[in-house]
Parts: C-alpha cells; sequence; structure tokens
C-alpha cells in the first residue's frame, strides 16, 4: 500500500504541469475557430555571396537533400533562418525548403542562378503554439519522446488511483458509480453524437 501510494504522488507530481496545459490546451483546441489570431508575417530577402552560390548553382533536381554547411551557417547569420540538416527540393531553377513550426509556418527558396534568397516566416501566437505542441506537431522527436514519456506517467498515476479507489471503495459508497459514470459518459456521448 505505501508503494502504491508513492508510485502514485511521484506520478502525479511529475504529470502535474503537463496535466494542466494538455487541459487548457484540449479547451483552446476545441475552441478554434472562436479563438481569432492575427498571424505575424516576417519576409526577408539577401544574396547568396559567389562563394556560395557556386556550392548550390546548377541545375540538377534532388529530392529531400540538405543545403551545403556552409550555405546553411550563412543564411542563419544573415537570415536567422535555421536550416542546418533540413531538407530542401532541388529543381533547375530554385532549392526551396519547408520550414513548418510548432504556432507557425515558414519556407526559403533560393534562386539557383542570381543566388537571391527569399525567406518569410509565419507566426500564430502563443494559444497556436500551445495548441501544436498539444498535437506534437512539427515538433520534433525530443517533444515526441516527451509526450510519450508523460503519457507512460500519466497511466501510472490513472492505474496507480484505480488501484487507491479500490481500496478505499468500503468507505466510499459512490466511488464506483462515478467511475462508471467516467466510462460510460463519454461512450453515450460518442454514440449519440458523433457521426
Amino acid at each position: 500500500m505505501r508503494q502504491l501510494y508513492q508510485w502514485h504522488w511521484i506520478s502525479s507530481a511529475l504529470c502535474l504541469i503537463g496535466l494542466l496545459l494538455f487541459a487548457l490546451t484540449g479547451i483552446t483546441l476545441n475552441h478554434a475557430r472562436q479563438i481569432e489570431a492575427t498571424p505575424k508575417v516576417v519576409d526577408r530577402a539577401a544574396k547568396l555571396p559567389p562563394a556560395l552560390l557556386a556550392m548550390v548553382a546548377g541545375e540538377d533536381a534532388r529530392k529531400a537533400a540538405p543545403l551545403p554547411g556552409a550555405v546553411a551557417d550563412w543564411l542563419d547569420e544573415s537570415l536567422s533562418a535555421h536550416v542546418a540538416g533540413r531538407a530542401g527540393e532541388w529543381s533547375a531553377d530554385e532549392i526551396y525548403l519547408s520550414l513548418p513550426r510548432p504556432g507557425g509556418d515558414g519556407w526559403l527558396s533560393i534562386d539557383r542562378a542570381s543566388g537571391e534568397v527569399d525567406y518569410e516566416v509565419t507566426r500564430r501566437g502563443a494559444v497556436a503554439y500551445l495548441n501544436d505542441l498539444h498535437k506534437g506537431r512539427h515538433a520534433g522527436p525530443v517533444w515526441g519522446w516527451f509526450i510519450d514519456v508523460f503519457a507512460l506517467a500519466c497511466l501510472v498515476f490513472s492505474i496507480t488511483g484505480l488501484f487507491l479507489l479500490k481500496f478505499h471503495a468500503a468507505r466510499r459508497a459512490s466511488t464506483w458509480p462515478l467511475v462508471a459514470l467516467g466510462l460510460v459518459l463519454p461512450a453515450l456521448l460518442a454514440l449519440l453524437f458523433i457521426h
């Protein structure tokens, strides 16, 4: 029993902030149409120096090929465009990189003949950022691992809570009817109102 309590409170402490954020973003996702956002778009332009242009010039088409490291470093310094390791679509005329991110979007294109660079970033605000983190959208593999570990901690919290309910149910008559309601109500709502 002592071990069960320990697992329950440790998992609840690990999950507390995450559960609060996921519950809050569950509400904001459910009411996304009512929450207005004004996207902020930032456009930047530059021209590759001749030495870097020589690294991307040509007419070969490549799919999912990253930019050379020196070009990616220059774009980071000049435009704050973090493109290192990102795959781009290389056509005869241009290199195009799609740069999605939580709470926004972005793209970068390089004219392979002239070296002209166009970079655009769109930010949709904090609510969109948190909503995308809730879904794991464009957040990268580390965030995906965090969600998996968080989900595991939530399972431990829920399962140990169920065992604790079992131990205390004899003194609380409403325990199992409330647990049953928590199971039956969502199932009924889904069956009756979701088509």
